[in-house]
C-alpha cells in the first residue's frame, strides 16, 4: 500500500510546488511591471493562470503573497550575482568587464521589483522584516562576485574593498535615476568613471 501512495504524494507534492512557483514567478513579474500598488492579487492569479482556489491555499493574502515574493527575489538574485569570470583577460581589462557586469544587473527585471518592495517597506514593518535577511545574503553574495569578477590580484589589493563597496552604492544610487530618465545604460557616463575608478586604485601603475 505505501509503495503504491508514495508515487501518488510525490506527483501531488511536484504539482503544488511548480503551482507555487508560478505564483511567485507572476507576483515578481507584477511587481516590475505593475508596481508595488498594481500588484494585486487578481494580476497575479491572472499572470500566473491558476485558480482563486489555488493561489489562496497557497497564499491567503496578499501581504503573506509579496513577502513570500520577496524571498523568491532574494534567491533569484542570489543566482544572477555569481556570473562566471573570464580569467584569461589582463588586469586592466578584466576589471572593465567586471564593472559592466555589475552595472548591467541594476538595469534587469529583479532589480526593479526589489525596488518597488524597497519602497514599500519604509512604511511596512512586516514586508521590511521579511525582506532583511534576504537583501542581506543579496550584499554578502554580491561582495563575493565582485572578488571573484575582478580577479584575485584585485581582489587582494588593500583597496579592493574601498572600491568594491564605492563602486557598488554608486551604481545603486544611479541606477535608481533611471525610473525617471529612460536611457539606454550602456552609454551612462558613470560607467567610464567606474572603470576609471577601479583601475586607478588597483592596477600597479595605472593612471586612468
Amino acid at each position: 500500500m505505501t509503495d503504491a501512495v508514495t508515487p501518488i504524494r510525490g506527483r501531488r507534492e511536484e504539482r503544488t510546488a511548480t503551482s507555487r512557483a508560478r505564483i511567485l514567478d507572476a507576483a515578481v513579474a507584477c511587481l516590475v511591471e505593475d508596481g508595488y500598488a498594481g500588484a494585486t492579487t487578481l494580476r497575479i492569479q491572472a499572470r500566473a493562470g491558476v485558480s482563486r482556489g489555488r493561489l489562496l491555499h497557497h497564499f491567503p493574502s496578499r501581504e503573506e503573497l509579496l513577502v513570500a515574493a520577496s524571498r523568491h527575489l532574494a534567491t533569484e538574485r542570489l543566482r544572477g550575482a555569481s556570473p562566471e569570470p573570464d580569467c584569461d583577460l589582463p588586469l586592466p581589462a578584466r576589471i572593465d568587464q567586471a564593472v559592466e557586469k555589475l552595472w548591467a544587473t541594476f538595469s534587469e527585471p529583479l532589480f526593479w521589483a526589489a525596488v518597488e518592495l524597497w519602497t514599500a517597506a519604509r512604511t511596512n514593518e512586516e514586508l521590511r522584516a521579511a525582506l532583511l535577511p534576504g537583501e542581506r545574503e543579496v550584499g554578502a553574495a554580491v561582495r563575493e562576485s565582485m572578488a571573484r569578477s575582478f580577479g584575485p590580484e584585485a581582489a587582494a589589493h588593500p583597496r579592493f574593498p574601498l572600491v568594491r563597496d564605492l563602486i557598488f552604492t554608486s551604481m545603486r544610487g544611479v541606477g535608481l535615476g533611471y525610473t525617471l530618465d529612460h536611457r539606454d545604460p550602456r552609454t551612462d557616463p558613470h560607467l567610464a568613471q567606474w572603470k576609471q575608478l577601479a583601475r586607478l586604485l588597483l592596477v600597479p601603475g595605472s593612471e586612468a
